[in-house]
């Protein structure tokens, strides 16, 4: 057991979205390594009950919930002495506090955006798991971490995996990247038969355990789209040079290829808490109780070819790209609006694709210079996406070129 003493130089976390599938992974990774992480703050929206446990058992100073479960929580932890905050405000604020020294940023969707800003201002460290903030808004957000000089490291495994990949390596040398897709629920289906899926099927991946928002991303493979848009974000590369590759096994998380055709690779098993426990512990190593790879059990590792025909996420992802300003940021939007619908029963299943590249069309020529402007525009596609409403006339102002960074 540590004592409080010797928990005064860990590092102090506040996690964001910790009642998720990335925040109960995150509050093991702090349970085994208590000497290592301490917990500033926890934040949920509406889970209470399992954010008062978590803080029952930790012992944040604060906690943050939505307004709607205020009143539960606090008298839930009245007398425990931790604070317990409400609203959007609060939640942007929350890494301005004392003791926080890393945000971990386990949120979904772009309600991470500005709490993210708001911490690499304020000099903190980033752990982020959540792809929309640098998906809707990867030119500003790089600009901002060089201008602070914090170091902004990604949790989901195939950036974690082309981090550790590149430790030691020269950002000259590096030719190509390959992530790697499991594929999802729905590989080697065809476009009609994707017409059928439920909810239910969409909701049964076949590797990792996530959230409905995600694991419906990663049936349709946008989260996989998402994913190039970081990585042409975060390792200063043009989209033509970020491939990626079906891999069933999930084992290879992702790879990196140098100009002299030499790849590195990192495997693993598919477990959230060795990228999570990384990024916190970056550059470390730190040891993690759990069952190695058998690499006789498994025997071999397969790779098929992406079948965008089917699944178009990467190629919107890429159009996004090229066609740059708030293009990413259009994309995002409409996705998190089309799989709401979707999970809602508003929506078919293959209609999401299509309503992100309605909104691509619909809304090309937008630029995205700030973060104010992505952001009342990442409100209006929201809006127009989900009353199918496109705008009948497009914005005609040129978007600026991109501006790239590296972690």
């Amino acid at each position: 057991m540590t004592s409080p003493e010797d928990r005064e130089g860990a590092q102090g976390l506040l996690l964001i979205g910790s009642t998720g599938s990335i925040g109960e992974s995150t509050i093991d990774v702090v349970r085994r390594h208590p000497e290592r992480f301490r917990l500033v703050g926890l934040s949920a929206h509406t889970r209470w009950q399992r954010l008062v446990e978590q803080a029952l058992e930790f012992r944040p100073a604060f906690v943050h919930v939505g307004e709607a479960c205020l009143g539960e929580c606090r008298e839930a932890l009245a007398g425990s002495g931790i604070e317990v905050l409400s609203g959007r405000q609060a939640l942007v604020d929350l890494p301005l506090r004392d003791g926080v020294d890393t945000l971990v940023s386990a949120i979904v969707g772009t309600r991470g955006l500005e709490p993210m800003v708001r911490a690499i201002r304020a000099g903190r460290r980033i752990a982020f798991a959540n792809k929309e903030p640098l998906v809707t808004a990867g030119g500003p957000i790089m600009e901002e971490v060089r201008r602070h000089g914090v170091s902004c490291l990604p949790i989901d495994s195939e950036h974690s995996a082309i981090l550790q990949c590149l430790r030691g390596e020269k950002p000259e040398d590096l030719s190509r990247i390959f992530l790697t897709a499991s594929g999802g629920p729905f590989r080697g289906w065809s476009r009609d038969r994707l017409q059928q899926v439920s909810r239910e099927q969409a909701l049964k991946h076949p590797t990792w355990s996530m959230g409905a928002k995600i694991t419906t991303d990663s049936a349709t493979l946008m989260n996989k789209a998402l994913e190039v848009i970081e990585a042409y974000w975060l390792y200063d590369l043009g989209e033509e040079a970020i491939e990626v590759l079906v891999h069933p096994e999930s084992i290879i998380h992702s790879m990196v290829e140098f100009r002299d055709r030499s790849v590195k690779a990192q495997l693993g098993l598919p477990d959230m808490r060795i990228p999570i426990q990384y990024a916190l512990s970056y550059p470390d190593h730190l040891p993690l109780q759990m069952e190695p790879v058998d690499w006789l059990k498994l025997g071999s590792l397969h790779f098929e070819a992406l079948d965008e025909d089917v699944f178009p996420a990467i190629r919107l992802a890429r159009a996004a790209l090229r066609q740059g300003g708030g293009a990413p940021c259009v994309l995002n939007a409409a996705n998190e609006a089309a799989v709401e619908s979707f999970l809602e029963g508003a929506l078919p299943f293959h209609r999401i694709s299509e309503t992100v590249e309605r909104a691509l069309e619909a809304f090309a020529g937008h630029s995205g210079e700030s973060l104010e402007e992505l952001i009342a525009l990442d409100r209006e596609v929201r809006q127009r996406a989900g009353s199918g409403d496109w705008p009948a006339i497009r914005a005609t102002r040129d978007a600026k070129p991109r501006q790239s960074g590296n972690l």
